[in-house]
């Protein structure tokens, strides 16, 4: 494995409520200096669950996104709070958005999910034996759920509306376990 550049200077170029970008400057092995910029993570991470019902129905939401002005169709997926584990955080972002706890929760992968500038990772899960249980979330509105056959996930995946990278990379992983 390549030795790491060398870091010559990091400098916070922008700030905003959600994001930082810092301003990296690099001196490569091979002596080529470059200035990269990247979002500086918060340190809170974030989980995506794939969460499957005794009637093998796959549970989605379909949710407002501001980036693409669409309601898109995902996994139920949210921040860790500090001091929480990525496991405790799966079965906390259950409850908010799909009203269902998993007494089995089974790791999938970590998934960066822009590492070329970005260090923000994202823990994704597979939820079985759900059971009933509401907490609060902090959605504007309600989130619209859908079942959908475990039978027929790979259809999913040519659906329009399914086609946020990290729910893809989710239902892939989850099959490889499930099918």
């Amino acid at each position: 494995m390549r030795k790491p550049p060398e870091i010559l200077k990091i400098e916070q170029v922008a700030k905003s409520r959600l994001f930082e970008i810092e301003e990296v400057a690099l001196k490569f092995s091979n002596g080529e200096m470059r200035i990269y910029e990247r979002m500086k993570s918060n340190g809170n991470h974030a989980v995506m669950i794939v969460p499957v019902t005794e009637n093998d129905e796959l549970i989605l939401i379909r949710e407002y996104a501001v980036g693409t002005e669409y309601y898109e169709l995902g996994f139920p997926k949210g921040l860790i709070d500090f001091g929480e584990t990525a496991l405790k955080a799966a079965n906390r972002e259950l409850k908010e958005e799909i009203a269902f706890g998993a007494k089995e929760l089974i790791f999938l992968k970590d998934l960066f999910l822009a590492p070329s500038y970005s260090s923000s990772k994202m823990s994704l899960f597979l939820a079985k034996d759900l059971y009933p249980a509401r907490l609060i979330g902090d959605e504007p509105e309600p989130l619209e759920l859908l079942f959908w056959p475990l039978k027929q996930a790979e259809e999913l995946l040519s659906n329009r509306d399914f086609r946020e990278a990290r729910s893809v990379s989710a239902l892939l992983l989850a099959m490889k376990y499930l099918l």
